[in-house]
């Protein structure tokens, strides 16, 4: 809109020292308008003054006048977007001399225009209708360059703007429509994929989230276990420490007690060479007596010989020997405890999958990478399977087999679950002969009666594709036939992270036969479930 109020020309407003709009306008004696900092900067220049002129008049002042802003003379400031156009801005076509910024293209027009010169498309009624737009330097682009004229329409059929004259002419028989209906329409697309790009954003926020919170959870689970085994192995140290010591003290107590009892009759045999040795002098005194009468005289009153210490039989050395051999025990078992059950707790740090879910195999061999040897779990089978082949193999027989009770085996449906656990990304495949369900499902899936709830395929805990003449995929009690080429080997990828379970005829080639996305939220086991047809078996294959 026009500035209202009085319009000031533009010699009025500007500086004749900068030639640029008034900022911080002064006005000095004479009635001249500056700058602020321009007039300043003029009297400051050389040496000390005693006489200040006007640049415009010349005329002097003594002494320096004080500076009148102009807003107290009723004179206002050039507004901001009053500006001059600069090498960056689009200048207004209406414009003479130096140019000042346009604040408004017109495309019917094609000129752009300063706020002045502006006015007349607020004011006048058929300029009105005219589309106005944010200041543009391509308005040329809008023009065609053969005829002329404003190109106001697009032709679909070449994909390009075009004029009217275009339209019957050159371009006659295309599918042409107005630029503002082609726009229109590419709006409401850029809007769609606005829309989708937002929504992926929101996607990914929440997925940076999530792995924001795995990392926290994977720290905080880290530094438990951590301290936990810490605590376990400085228990473990100190309960060594504390049966050393405990050894120690016995060896050392049991010495004390050996060499006391060893002292003891060491210092009795010392005792009785001492009274033997003083025998054996008196008897060599009497030996040599030559008087026979003074011999025989003296010979009873020897005293006789004390009875003699028993014989002392020195045994091998071995009662230190025993608890050397029984630590040495202690340590083998423990170190053969360690080894077992040290891989044990290296196998059980599950995998933390927070990378973006990875494509499927596409070949055999890409799938065999991720490959699980499996076998199947005596506690759960029905009794009217038979486990061979290391268990990794079930066959349906006539009479039921010897097996004791568990709560874990599965009571009326002629079924079997894995021993192993199926997390991450795991490949496997099923030999048949007959009809079989290839299935996971969850550990806490129920096992004894004949409800559905048992049944692999028929519940919420579990899902199976059944191989026969046909497929037929099972889950949640809803039945989906499959169609496929047949083969006797079932191929089975699971992405467990990534909610995929995927069935695959395998022959000479692979043929997916269904893929199921959904979310798992335990870890799975493999199954295997038969209809009670004696005979019918499946393996779960070894792969190389």
């Amino acid at each position: 809109m026009a500035q209202k109020g009085v319009q000031l020309d533009r010699e009025t407003i500007s500086c004749s020292i900068c030639l640029d709009l008034l900022k911080d306008p002064v006005t000095i004696l004479c009635g001249h308008s500056y700058c602020m900092n321009c007039i300043k900067g003029f009297w400051d220049e050389g040496d000390e003054k005693e006489m200040y002129s006007c640049p415009q008049c010349r005329q002097s002042f003594t002494p320096r006048p004080v500076l009148e802003q102009l807003k107290k003379t009723g004179l206002q400031a050039a507004p901001a977007d009053l500006c001059y156009a600069g090498a960056e801005d689009v200048a207004c076509d209406v414009c003479t001399g130096r140019k000042l910024k346009a604040i408004k293209s017109c495309l019917i027009c094609l000129v752009s225009y300063c706020e002045k010169h502006l006015q007349p498309h607020y004011d006048v009624a058929q300029l009105k209708k005219h589309k106005l737009v944010e200041p543009s330097k391509k308005l040329q682009e809008n023009v065609c360059s053969r005829h002329d004229e404003v190109m106001k329409m697009f032709c679909r059929t070449d994909q390009q703007l075009i004029c009217y004259l275009c339209s019957v002419d050159e371009h006659k028989g295309h599918d042409t429509v107005s630029a503002a209906a082609e726009s229109a329409e590419r709006q409401r697309e850029l809007e769609g994929s606005r829309q989708t790009i937002q929504q992926r954003i929101q996607d990914r926020e929440k997925d940076v989230k999530l792995l924001q919170q795995q990392a926290e959870a994977i720290d905080l689970s880290a530094d438990k276990v951590v301290e936990d085994s810490e605590k376990i192995f400085t228990e473990l140290i100190r309960l060594l420490e504390k049966r050393s010591s405990d050894v120690k003290q016995q060896v050392r107590s049991q010495q004390k007690s050996e060499a006391s009892r060893v002292k003891e009759l060491q210092e009795k045999l010392e005792q009785e060479i001492t009274e033997l040795k003083r025998k054996d002098a008196e008897l060599k005194k009497l030996s040599h007596t030559e008087d026979h009468s003074q011999f025989l005289h003296n010979y009873p009153s020897l005293s006789p010989l004390s009875q003699s210490t028993s014989s002392i039989h020195i045994r091998p050395l071995s009662c230190f020997e025993d608890v050397t051999a029984a630590v040495s025990e202690v340590r083998d078992k423990l170190q053969d405890v360690l080894r077992e059950k040290w891989t044990n707790v290296s196998l059980t740090g599950t995998e933390v999958d927070v990378l973006l879910p990875q494509p499927e195999p596409k070949t055999r061999a890409g799938f065999l990478k991720y490959s699980r040897e499996i076998t199947l779990d005596p506690n759960t089978v029905n009794t009217r399977l038979l486990l061979s082949e290391g268990n990794r193999k079930a066959t349906v027989m006539r009479q039921q087999q010897s097996y004791s009770s568990h709560p874990d085996r599965f009571t009326n449906w002629c079924q079997v679950l894995s021993i192993e656990s199926l997390t991450g990304r795991c490949y496997w495949e099923v030999e048949m002969r007959g009809g079989v369900y290839v299935a996971v499902a969850y550990k806490n899936i129920s096992r004894a009666g004949g409800s559905d709830e048992c049944r692999f395929g028929r519940n919420d805990k579990s899902w199976a594709l059944y191989c026969d003449n046909k497929f037929t995929f099972w889950s949640n009690k809803v039945q989906t036939p499959v169609s496929g080429p047949g083969s006797s080997r079932v191929g089975v990828y699971l992405d467990h992270s990534a909610g995929i379970l995927s069935f695959y005829s395998v022959s000479e080639t692979m043929t997916l036969l269904h893929r199921v996305q959904t979310t798992f939220t335990q870890p799975l086991y493999a199954g295997l479930r038969f209809h009670y047809w004696s005979g019918d078996s499946a393996e779960l294959c070894k792969l190389k």
